[in-house]
């Protein structure tokens, strides 16, 4: 029968024991999770808002599962370029389900990342199945000009395509604020740039995307939308913006 040496005794006290181990794992579990809310109230400072504590379960859902999006099943029309540059393109948005939330900040930046924080809390569980129900992109913000034609009302509607999967049988929010909506297809002509979304990052691509096209009155002036592939905490994220067709 093998003796236990007083060497070996001696090394007992090094080794980590399970419940040390356990500890220490949850530690680190408990660091990464501060690390990421910490990043997102961050980012959330740069568009004015607090992110709370509570958001944390929804943030590390949506982290979890970042690489499992949905692309809204577009149908490409035509597309515009110059020097290899793509100035912008035409496509069809398909008829369809979407959980909308309006919200009337006194910034744009408030209202789409308040918006979408309830966003966030529908699609990671507040809703009728009580599960993730994943994640589509873009995220589209509905925007309205003013009289004046360059300011922005304060009423902006943000916009969530529901996932392939519960389009026939939407699931239904358990907060009032959020609504589902069918939209019939629609028409847009868009333009991708790279950034933060501001009410002045957002007013200058319409801008150049009207010196683009020039004088034209197929498109209408008081209402763009805009579209976001990517979540808050990217800081070179990728947008579109979407100028709408005039009905005929």
């Amino acid at each position: 029968m093998a003796l236990i040496s007083l060497e070996d005794l001696d090394g007992l006290d090094d080794e980590p024991m399970a419940d040390d181990m356990a500890d220490e794992s949850e530690a680190t579990e408990e660091m990464e999770r501060q690390r990421l809310l910490s990043h997102w109230q961050a980012v959330g400072r740069t568009h004015h808002v607090s992110v709370p504590a509570e958001m944390m379960g929804p943030i590390q859902e949506m982290t979890h599962h970042n690489q499992q999006r949905e692309q809204i099943p577009f149908t490409p029309i035509s597309r515009k370029d110059k020097l290899g540059e793509v100035l912008y393109e035409e496509k069809m948005c398909p008829a369809g389900k979407w959980a909308c939330v309006k919200r009337g900040e006194k910034l744009y930046e408030q209202s789409i990342s308040n918006a979408f924080m309830t966003l966030m809390r529908f699609i990671c569980k507040e809703n009728s199945t009580g599960r993730y129900l994943g994640m589509t992109i873009p995220i589209v913000n509905n925007i309205h000009m003013m009289e004046d034609g360059s300011t922005f009302e304060n009423d902006v509607l943000t916009a969530y395509y529901l996932p392939s999967e519960f389009q026939a049988n939407p699931p239904q929010p358990t907060d009032p604020e959020v609504s589902i909506v069918f939209r019939p297809p629609f028409r847009v002509l868009a333009r991708t740039f790279l950034g933060t979304t501001t009410e002045e990052t957002v007013s200058r691509q319409i801008n150049q995307l009207w010196e683009h096209l020039g004088p034209s009155g197929d498109f209408q002036r008081d209402n763009y939308m805009v579209a976001v592939y990517e979540n808050p905490g990217i800081s070179h994220r990728r947008n579109e913006i979407w100028f709408l067709y005039r009905e005929s």
